[in-house]
């Protein structure tokens, strides 16, 4: 299959990007624990993407195939109004949710200073043509070249064996709270 090149997301791509991320998360076995009703993700994933638009650093390949967000060093995942938005879009699982956020919060290592690849996701039409790591692969060449590091949490262990293949190596683990689920973090080193 034949995409186009990997470009930045602009703020006037928040939709399809943040629709191509929620429809790649349906089957993910974390995400599934964190919300039964898919549809209850919709809006904090496009909450997510609408933050980091701020950054330039959201990525996607073809008609919305595939798209990638990342937090570049020094920068904020949410900003304090963000964050204060986030209870009301969890609903009834709220505690379990921000339980697990504190989770996330607790392993990301903060030093050195590194991209950190928040979402990763290929629309489910899209899947099997390799244009998730593609754009994954484009986006590394770029951190490469400024000689940065890169850290993500992987939510399926299916796919530990693609993040390996583009130098992250497995940093350490931690478990929703109820320890139903285990999430897997990946450290890439900058590049020499």
């Amino acid at each position: 299959m034949e995409a186009s090149a990997p470009r930045r997301a602009q703020p006037q791509d928040l939709e399809p990007v943040a629709e191509t991320l929620w429809l790649a998360f349906a089957e993910d076995p974390l995400w599934k624990w964190a919300f039964p009703d898919h549809d209850q993700l919709r809006p904090l994933w496009h909450l997510y993407v609408e933050s980091a638009l701020k950054h330039e650093w959201v990525w996607t390949i073809g008609d919305f195939a595939a798209a990638t967000v990342w937090i570049p060093p020094g920068h904020p995942e949410l900003t304090p109004a963000e964050e204060a938005r986030v209870p009301e879009l969890l609903g009834e699982r709220a505690a379990a949710v921000l339980g697990l956020f504190d989770a996330f919060e607790a392993s990301h290592p903060h030093e050195p200073p590194h991209y950190y690849l928040t979402l990763i996701g290929t629309h489910p039409d899209h899947r099997g043509h390799g244009l998730g790591m593609r754009l994954l692969a484009s986006n590394l060449d770029l951190i490469d070249a400024e000689g940065a590091a890169a850290y993500l949490e992987s939510s399926n262990t299916r796919n530990e064996p693609r993040y390996e293949s583009v130098g992250f190596r497995r940093r350490g683990t931690f478990t929703t709270p109820d320890g139903a689920r285990e999430i897997v973090t990946m450290w890439r080193e900058a590049a020499d």
